[in-house]
């Protein structure tokens, strides 16, 4: 008797015939026949084998718990869409090397942020960028901000699934954070390429977390210096505008390998070390640990705004010593 696999995919619905003995690499060419994502790009949640355990690409699907009534979500994105979000990140501007922004500059970035006009650009801005709410903010929590290109996805590196290039821990990371912390991620780079990226890194649809909204390079502005010349940067104004009473300059934080972003917020940005070469470093880079530990550290205070987040390591060194 042939087995039958329910499958739910972008909207879609696929019903799929295999024999007892087929595995589930099978069934992944099956659906790539049907959806057009190819079979090592694709991630089925909840398959299980009648033990429990997590099937594997090799498990017979005779092997799998199946009720005909159940649905299995299907992740996973077409090579067209992955080739055409790719050009468009191709065309747009090139991420230059990051500026030297030191302590001193801070005094100079209020003086950028209450520019009148970069306060209109901001305007402008909040009046024309509409912000897709993918889970609603939950009260009482602080907010936290990732970039992802660098910060939590090796950009620069190649690898046929997308989870090689993630940072090491990003799940463990983002599943403890958001247990304090309403979860935004923020990229310099068009929403189709957002979307893409967090598909492909499993981070939209996770179980474990929400993600509360993606906001991309239309929600950026773009500052003059006389020390550093023209750039944009990202204004976590934007934020609280968009969420007024929810987040705050008291509540938010956010991780970002360039720190030239920050000048309209320094005191809530938190520079962290870029990830790159994720076949070197896959095995060494504990960063999302120790950030993890330390945003659990001060997830109970009332305000985040007396933080040099520069200092974080010191910060949860400090904590140690005291026991």
């Amino acid at each position: 008797m042939s087995v039958e696999v329910g499958i739910k995919w972008s909207g879609k619905e696929f019903t799929i015939q295999l024999e007892p003995t087929e595995t589930v690499m099978a069934l992944k060419h099956k659906l790539e026949n049907e959806t057009n994502v190819l079979a090592k790009r694709q991630k089925i949640l909840g398959l299980k084998t009648k033990e429990g355990k997590p099937a594997t690409d090799e498990s017979p699907v005779g092997d799998l718990q199946i009720k005909p009534s159940v649905k299995f979500m299907m992740m996973g994105t077409p090579e067209a869409t992955i080739a055409a979000t790719a050009k468009e990140a191709e065309a747009a501007p090139e991420v230059q090397d990051d500026f030297d922004i030191g302590p001193d500059d801070q005094v100079a970035d209020v003086a950028v942020k209450d520019r009148p006009e970069v306060q209109e650009k901001l305007a402008r801005r909040l009046k024309s960028v509409e912000v897709k709410i993918l889970s609603p903010p939950r009260p009482g929590k602080k907010c936290l901000v990732i970039d992802i290109d660098y910060t939590i996805f090796d950009l620069g590196s190649t690898a046929e699934r997308p989870e090689e290039l993630a940072r090491p821990y990003l799940h463990e990371f983002l599943t403890t954070t958001h247990r304090e912390y309403d979860i935004i991620i923020w990229s310099a780079t068009s929403k189709k390429w957002v979307e893409v990226k967090m598909r492909e890194l499993g981070v939209l649809g996770h179980t474990d977390y929400n993600i509360v909204c993606l906001l991309d390079h239309t929600a950026m502005v773009t500052v003059h210096t006389e020390k550093y010349g023209v750039f944009d940067c990202k204004p976590l104004q934007f934020i609280w505008e968009k969420f007024p009473g929810q987040y705050t300059p008291a509540n938010t934080i956010m991780l970002d390998d360039l720190k030239r972003n920050y000048i309209m917020n320094p005191q809530q940005g938190l520079v962290i070390r870029p990830f790159r070469k994720a076949h070197l470093t896959r095995g060494s880079d504990r960063e999302l640990l120790g950030l993890t530990a330390y945003l659990a550290a001060i997830a109970p205070l009332a305000s985040l705004e007396g933080l040099d987040h520069s200092r974080w390591e010191k910060y949860l060194d400090r904590l140690k010593r005291r026991g």
